[in-house]
């Protein structure tokens, strides 16, 4: 780690260590999900393990409500103000965030509470639910301020530790066999943790007061830009779910636990290749502004990628069996074919995600939106179709789909934007 530090630009030093920590994170969150799954998956059985995934995903799909004024509009916003209006730009942030968060948090327990969902579930998501009071509000300001420094260190540490608390704490939970419904409540644990170990450290970096204070016009400001890229977030999150969110209408919770449990191994694969393919993407996108130079560039991202995603993609197909039996145990063993499909997904997921890395470089939030909107369509009605027939099998031909649009998309976006 000092060696990057011994870099000739204070800029690209910083950057380099970044990505190293980013890496650190992300794998630990990675083996730390992997594990709670495994303990999870053997300790509630197919069924309630089924409930578990499925309020997961309901909290998912409903958390990025409370994702409006993003990193694109807080960062920017931050570099471009005097450090003396940082506590005005975090304090107004933190009360929009903070209001939308409640609003949401109050609308699910009263949805819970009015029986829209299975009991087991209802009690699962209660607790998850009070994640988003912390996430956003807090964690997603001051992990804003550290972005606009380019010293995301901090957070990363606090996440991780977080992260290895709660594995010991599921798994103590375990041994004491704990009802199902109590663990949701370690997942908010976790974020008031997070949460409060960054505002100390926010305050121990301001001569130790806080120092947010609201602005109205900057309330109006956050309230309104934005908008758009948060409407695509939400169609985006809402896409990457919808498969458990149909699927759930249509086969039994304990069918629902093997599907998950295979997606579940899935998503971890595609978040670490699409990692490692990311890491490097800024320099050969953001910073690239000759078009020709960057055509060349997309074309090799293009390809790592997708002989990345295909050599892990093979590998996982291969070991599906001994994987799956592995991490979540004999009970799980139809699962296995699910994984084994579920894997190539990520080689269109992967050539998806570089695309966007244009969309994003050019602030194509118009774009972005109707990708997602395009993408969600698509899925919803093969989902529809195919769920009916062959289950399981059907959410992924259905995932398949949307991520083949919204990569059509990303093309179509390339040709006309880098037209020469």
């Amino acid at each position: 780690m000092k060696a990057l530090t011994r870099s000739g630009n204070p800029d690209v030093a910083r950057a380099l260590t970044n990505i190293v920590w980013l890496g650190l994170e992300r794998l630990t969150q990675i083996a730390v999900a992997i594990v709670i799954s495994g303990l999870l998956a053997r300790y509630l059985g197919p069924d309630d393990f089924g409930k578990w995934q499925y309020a997961n995903t309901l909290l998912l799909v409903i958390a990025p409500i409370t994702w409006v004024c993003g990193a694109e509009i807080l960062v920017p916003t931050i570099v471009n103000r005097t450090p003396a209006d940082t506590g005005a730009v975090l304090g107004s942030a933190f009360v929009l965030r903070m209001s939308v968060s409640i609003v949401a948090l109050c609308v699910t327990w009263i949805w819970i509470a009015a029986g829209g969902t299975d009991p087991m579930v209802g009690l699962m998501l209660a607790g998850l639910a009070v994640t988003m009071l912390f996430r956003e509000p807090f964690i997603g300001v001051v992990n804003s301020w550290l972005q606009s420094l380019t010293y995301s260190k901090p957070q990363l540490i606090a996440s991780m530790a977080a992260a290895i608390v709660k594995a010991a704490l599921v798994f103590a939970l375990v041994r004491a066999a704990a009802a199902p419904s109590s663990f949701g409540w370690l997942w908010a644990l976790e974020a008031a943790a997070i949460s409060a170990a960054l505002v100390a450290y926010y305050v121990r970096r301001h001569g130790g007061t806080l120092g947010w204070r609201f602005d109205r016009a900057l309330f109006r400001h956050f309230a309104s830009a934005g908008t758009v890229f948060w409407l695509g977030l939400i169609c985006m999150y809402l896409f990457l779910k919808l498969d458990r969110l149909m699927l759930a209408h249509r086969v039994s919770f304990a069918e629902l636990g093997l599907y998950s449990a295979a997606q579940q191994l899935n998503e971890n694969w595609i978040a670490l290749a699409l990692m490692l393919a990311q890491t490097i993407a800024p320099a050969f996108v953001y910073r690239v502004q000759d078009t020709a130079r960057l055509k060349r560039n997309l074309v090799r991202l293009f390809a790592m990628t997708a002989a990345l995603m295909i050599a892990g993609a093979a590998v996982l197909d291969a070991l599906a069996g001994f994987i799956i039996a592995r991490v979540f145990g004999p009970n799980y063993a139809g699962a296995a074919d699910i994984f084994r499909w579920a894997v190539w997904l990520s080689v269109p997921a992967g050539i998806e995600a570089i695309g966007n890395l244009v969309v994003l470089k050019y602030q194509a939030k118009y774009v972005l939106l109707a990708k997602w909107l395009f993408a969600l369509a698509v899925a919803f009605a093969v989902n529809w179709f195919a769920i009916a027939r062959i289950e399981g099998y059907g959410a992924l031909i259905g995932l398949a789909a949307g991520y083949v649009a919204a990569a059509s998309v990303n093309f179509y976006y390339i040709r006309f934007r880098l037209r020469a």
